[in-house]
């Protein structure tokens, strides 16, 4: 499961470059925990444009970065965007870069992935890597990005419900044999 971190797994504050602010989400531990615990891989994608707009350092997001995983515990992957929306990178959400990046990481394909984030730009992402979304709306979240989610959950808890849920009723699917002759995997 890859997971927005500003508004999903922690408390959104702008451009935040203090570990000392860094605060999770309800039940972010609960939630993370219950994947580990089932051996799903998570991961974080994130846009961090305060570092191209100068407002805080690549040192002080990668120490807000460490706090969240003093927090949360480790994470598979991290798939950071430090790009203003016009620097036209193809990382920042909207775009698929990070949810590409996040996948690759985690030897997966992207359409096994399930993005999990608070606004439309994570589902945005999602849906143009070909990945699950699911939305947990916050106070910040759009009534129009609720309406244009593939998926909304309640809460963390709630999407990991769905997740777990899913992977316990899944059967694998057989690979072919020449895929795996070819180093293939899953792509």
């Amino acid at each position: 499961m890859l997971f927005d971190r500003d508004g999903t797994l922690i408390r959104d504050v702008p451009y935040n470059g203090d570990p000392k602010l860094v605060e999770p989400m309800p039940g972010a531990v609960e939630a993370l925990g219950r994947l580990r615990q089932a051996d799903v891989p998570v991961a974080v994608v994130t846009n961090q444009s305060g570092v191209a707009k100068g407002l805080l350092s690549p040192d002080d997001m990668d120490q807000v970065n460490a706090r969240v995983e003093e927090l949360l515990g480790p994470f598979d992957a991290w798939a950071i965007c430090v790009h203003d929306d016009g620097d036209g990178c193809t990382c920042r959400k909207p775009a698929p870069g990070l949810v590409i990046r996040a996948a690759a990481v985690l030897d997966v394909s992207p359409r096994d992935c399930v993005v999990v984030g608070d606004i439309g730009r994570d589902m945005d992402a999602a849906r143009a890597a070909g990945a699950r979304g699911i939305l947990i709306p916050t106070p910040q979240t759009l009534p129009g990005e609720i309406e244009d989610a593939p998926e909304v959950a309640h809460d963390l808890w709630d999407a990991v419900d769905r997740v777990l849920n899913d992977v316990a009723a899944a059967v694998p699917a057989a690979s072919a044999p020449w895929a795996r002759a070819m180093g293939w995997s899953r792509w």
